[in-house]
């Protein structure tokens, strides 16, 4: 049956039938999509066996070639981890999965004596079985992640104790979040009236707000250890350099991201007058605990190597060092506190809101259809949570794909615009060697597939930053 056939003896369905078919059809269409899109760059993998030319002075042969296999492991991964949710996803539509585990969640509430006007308390039993059905259906896929690919590659630094105590604190905390919210947001559409989708809006931008406040101070630290930046050069030049782009920074900490995994990163967070920078002690070559060993081997190297040249066994072990010098640290935060000052935070919280009041919206329009309920099986009731699941993950499910893709292209253009910032405050020679250290530490590969970048990369690859930063004017 071809596509229009399928499509005109759909028309001719039942207009419950008919949505459920359209939601059916879109969810395999995008997943077709990313599959195509990701052998165009698994085929990039497998026949790029040498260094290209113009990668020559960035990347070594082992380096480029350990990377390629990494990716190639990590595809291999993707493309049947997501067969497999692609699979699990329809078996449960097809299955009436949502309506039994409401039903379930209904059945459990009445062993506790609520009955079905208890329709809030029934939505947390479903969301809290919902949620653990989700995470140890995934566990095998994140074991094999971790100790297998992440391990193989040298990335892993966790033990499986460290992670079986990591997804359990993980799973509570995000019970001890998701259960209150979203009992408030439910209320609050309840009692809302005609115009509930603008307090529910006002609410989850509130929370959102809230969460970003306090996710570094109190729950992050749940997590991994945070421990402020030791007095001494990088955290004297860090503060000249905020003071002199009137970035309010209050606090600089380093974060202990060894413990889990050896890749890199940095970040700020904070509102108004208060911001923090947090440092992945990966990101940082004085201070990542992985470079200890590496210090240790050039210590026997040079004692077995005796009389042999020790300033060319020195050099073999700063090259195999993790992390940046201070200097380039110094540029990388250069870039991130271009985001701040040239207002890309602010305009993708502006962006997120206007999404989320029109959604909201869309919802309040939608709501009253019992048809959507009926395509997924809900034909005595119409639940608020079911409503929200139906609504938002799949009708609007169109209008997200394009969404995650604008929302790409604008991120690689604040990311261009970052580096560029970064150029004017001088640190383009010490980015540029940064954004080469960072590659290689996290075996990032720097040849793509021009269609498959275009669609998922929200940070434009490697060479085009390079050479965005040898175009650039510096002031």
């Amino acid at each position: 049956m071809g596509m229009w056939s399928l499509l005109d003896a759909m028309w001719e369905m039942p207009v419950e039938k008919r949505i459920f078919g359209v939601v059916l059809l879109f969810s395999w269409t995008v997943y077709l999509w990313e599959t195509f899109l990701a052998q165009r760059q698994r085929r990039v993998y497998k026949t790029t066996t040498h260094v290209p030319l113009e990668l020559g002075q960035i990347m070594d042969s082992e380096t480029f070639e350990k990377s390629r296999l990494y990716q190639l492991d990590k595809s291999t991964f993707s493309f049947w981890s997501g067969l497999y949710s692609e699979i699990e996803g329809t078996l449960i539509l097809l299955c009436g999965g949502i309506p039994y585990l409401w039903s379930l969640s209904g059945r459990l509430c009445g062993y506790a004596g609520f009955g079905p006007e208890h329709e809030i308390f029934q939505s947390l039993v479903f969301l809290l079985l919902a949620t653990l059905f989700s995470a140890l259906t995934g566990l095998p896929w994140s074991l094999y992640n971790t100790f297998v690919i992440e391990e193989k590659h040298g990335f892993n630094q966790q033990t499986l104790g460290f992670f079986v105590k990591d997804a359990i604190k993980k799973f509570t905390v995000t019970q001890a979040i998701l259960l209150p919210v979203s009992s408030l947001l439910l209320y609050i559409i309840k009692i809302g009236g005609d115009y509930f989708f603008i307090y529910a809006w006002l609410f989850t931008l509130v929370v959102s707000l809230v969460l970003v406040t306090i996710y570094a101070d109190y729950i992050a630290p749940l997590f991994d250890k945070f421990t402020p930046l030791p007095e001494g050069k990088l955290k004297e030049e860090i503060e000249i350099m905020a003071k002199s782009i009137d970035f309010p920074l209050t606090k600089v900490y380093v974060v202990e991201g060894s413990k889990r995994s050896s890749h890199s990163n940095a970040y700020f967070y904070g509102f108004f007058k208060n911001k923090r920078i947090v440092l992945f002690d990966t990101l940082l070559e004085e201070y990542s605990v992985l470079n200890k060993d590496i210090q240790e081997d050039s210590g026997t190297e040079a004692r077995q190597d005796g009389d042999g040249d020790i300033e060319e066994i020195k050099a073999k072990v700063r090259n195999k060092k993790q992390g940046c010098k201070n200097e380039e640290v110094l540029a990388v935060l250069g870039h991130e506190l271009g985001h701040w000052k040239l207002g890309h935070t602010v305009k993708n919280i502006i962006i997120s809101q206007m999404n989320s009041f029109l959604c909201f919206f869309l919802f309040a329009v939608l709501i009253g259809r019992k048809e959507l309920f009926h395509a997924f099986g809900f034909y005595e009731s119409q639940p608020t949570l079911i409503g929200l699941l139906i609504i938002f993950q799949f009708i609007f499910s169109p209008y997200n794909e394009v969404l995650s893709f604008c929302l790409t292209v604008l991120s690689r253009r604040f990311e261009f615009q970052a580096d560029a910032f970064a150029k004017q405050l001088g640190k383009a020679k010490d980015l540029d060697s940064a954004l080469i250290k960072l590659n290689r530490d996290n075996l990032g590969f720097p040849v793509s597939d021009w269609l498959f970048s275009m669609w998922h990369y929200s940070h434009p690859p490697l060479l085009e930053r390079l050479q965005a930063l040898k175009n650039t004017k510096q002031d």
